[in-house]
């Protein structure tokens, strides 16, 4: 299973990004699809996950200003980030919890990592 993710980029404070990821492979069902973030020397964080296409959870410091939004039939997941701040500046991953043709256990997955910079 890849997830290709696109759409990082730099951006001034108070604007917007759209980031949109991928997943393709031997695919049976995504049981969950989202996003990440990393700054160097900090945790990776939560920033939203979509479970189904109308259930959803958003890290703290990103609700009300982005929006997580999922096509099953296309395995896509996008995220719509609005209000961008500095400290939203990050190296941002796609993830996606996969259950793989013919597995019993779902897998995990990564994507590789798309900048997003926002300059004050």
């Amino acid at each position: 299973v890849q997830l290709q993710a696109c759409g990082g980029g730099l951006v001034q404070a108070g604007g917007s990004l759209r980031l949109s990821c991928a997943a393709s492979g031997r695919i049976s069902r995504i049981n969950v699809m989202g996003w990440y973030r990393q700054v160097p020397g900090k945790q990776r964080e939560l920033v939203a996950t979509a479970t189904s296409v109308i259930s959803t959870n958003y890290g703290d410091s990103v609700k009300g200003r982005f929006s997580i939004s999922r096509d099953n039939a296309k395995n896509t997941v996008s995220l719509q980030m609005n209000s961008l701040r500095a400290d939203d500046t990050a190296v941002y991953y796609c993830y996606a919890n996969v259950n793989r043709v013919g597995a019993v256990l779902a897998t995990s997955y990564w994507g590789q990592g798309t900048l997003v910079t926002v300059s004050s």
